[in-house]
């Protein structure tokens, strides 16, 4: 990357002793646009280079291919035949006269110049790296959710982007849903009263049984490289792609899948955007054969500040969504439908208004051409993120765990959101040394100053 700030330089900068080197995009999108201040003409299109391309990887593909002021220019996969689908899938929507740039070394595409912004739809465990990598070189970053592993990669994501100035989005696009931004309306404007609680409903494990042996990996997929930062171990047909996120190595189950939607929705109704709860108690159930390593079933327990208590059942009986439970009434929000008791809730007129966004995508392309921030920041996304870390910490440290009625052994965390450190954790000597997890050699972190801590303030 000759002439621009790379990771090298972001390595030293995170410790005080580097400074930025801005440096000029080719064509399209002026350098300007694409970090402190400037402009983009209407008919600039900004060029996407896509970093994990299948599964959600291709639904945010189409998602931008809607967008007028964008353009796929490069798309990078670990998987051969994966990239050759999304290769031929730009091409026949784009429609574009040269071929689309494939790669498989994510590196390699950052450092193009036919890219000018990044899109990164990887396994959890591959998120902090390319985000790190993309702020380095001046390039603004789609990710999807939840945007770490771990409680300390998103904070050195939130320090990346602040440093370079770009605009990073979470693709916890819920909160571009016109039904989320009312319900979260509502509870801040006071239409239920004082909220006393909220629950939280969310799917169990969709892992498609049964659990198969070891096996070497498929010729198309580079599977050391999938691996990347995560310990190695031998390759398994069902624990990549897809079913990733079942295992601790990569995620952290339906906790970080589903609860870095609807506990962000949440965070962001209690106006805990950049803060988070005090207290985290949990419980749950595991696979009685071991198909897959996070819970069948859990039971976490948040208390914020207030005296509001967040119960997030996944795997129950609760109904998939969120639940607001007020002095004056109650309120359902998901994907579907929004509904309150009494009715008449949802005809108040909120007092609080939060920023409209109709389309995800198109929000942070926005952000970008208006040097802003978009309407769900790294740093949002990182306090989301750590809500369900923190349950999932809680939940492991469960010993005996079951949701039979006759004995819980229940793990708890003590939490202080401003520093973000672990006060008390079900008596563990070093708690803190469990917010991030050693990366496997050649792969690592910046080093991470804790007294840095770069938020949302300007």
């Amino acid at each position: 990357m000759s002439g621009s700030f790379t990771r090298r330089d972001f390595l030293g900068w995170s410790l005080g002793t580097g400074a930025a080197v801005w440096s000029g995009f080719p064509t399209v999108v002026p350098a300007s646009a694409l970090g402190r201040g400037g402009w983009v003409a209407p008919s600039a299109r900004i060029r996407l280079g896509h970093i994990g391309v299948a599964n959600q990887g291709t639904s945010n593909l189409k998602a931008f291919f809607g967008c007028k002021n964008s353009m796929t220019t490069a798309v990078c996969d670990v998987d051969r035949d994966h990239l050759a689908a999304a290769a031929a899938l730009v091409e026949k929507t784009e429609g574009q006269a040269r071929s689309c740039l494939t790669f498989g070394d994510y590196r390699k595409l950052i450092e193009s110049p036919e890219v000018d912004a990044v899109v990164v739809t990887t396994p959890d465990h591959w998120h902090a790296l390319p985000v790190i990598d993309a702020c380095a070189a001046n390039k603004p970053v789609y990710v999807e959710k939840p945007l770490s592993l771990t409680i300390t990669e998103g904070r050195l994501m939130v320090q990346a982007a602040r440093r370079a100035g770009v605009a990073v989005q979470t693709g916890s696009q819920q909160r571009s849903d016109a039904r989320f931004r009312l319900a979260c309306e509502l509870v801040r404007s006071g239409a239920l009263g004082r909220i006393e609680s909220v629950i939280v409903g969310l799917p169990g494990v969709n892992f498609q049984g049964p659990a198969v042996a070891d096996s070497p990996p498929p010729a198309q997929l580079d599977y050391d490289f999938w691996l990347g930062p995560a310990p190695k171990r031998p390759y398994n047909a069902k624990r990549v792609h897809y079913n990733f996120r079942f295992f601790w190595d990569y995620s952290g189950g339906q906790l970080t899948n589903w609860g870095a939607h609807h506990l962000d929705i949440v965070q962001w109704a209690l106006g805990m955007d950049e803060s988070g709860p005090l207290v985290v108690e949990a419980y749950a159930d595991f696979h009685p054969e071991g198909w897959f390593e996070v819970p069948t079933r859990s039971h976490v327990t948040y208390e914020y500040a207030g005296g509001v208590t967040v119960r997030c059942v996944q795997g129950g009986k609760e109904r998939h969504g969120v639940t607001f439970v007020g002095s004056q009434g109650t309120l359902f929000v998901d994907r579907n439908r929004i509904e309150a008791n009494p009715p008449e809730l949802l005809r108040v007129e909120p007092t609080t208004r939060l920023t409209v966004s109709k389309n995800h995508h198109a929000n942070w392309l926005e952000a970008i051409v208006e040097n802003r921030r978009p309407l769900c920041d790294v740093e949002i996304g990182h306090r989301s993120a750590t809500v369900c870390h923190l349950g999932n910490l809680a939940i492991r440290t469960a010993i005996n765990r079951h949701f039979g009625e006759d004995y819980r052994d229940i793990g708890r965390v003590e939490w202080e959101p401003t520093t973000e450190t672990i006060v008390a954790f079900s008596g563990r000597p070093n708690p803190n040394s469990l917010l991030n997890r050693p990366y496997r050699q050649p792969w690592s972190l910046p080093s991470f100053d804790p007294s840095n801590r770069e938020t949302t303030a300007s």
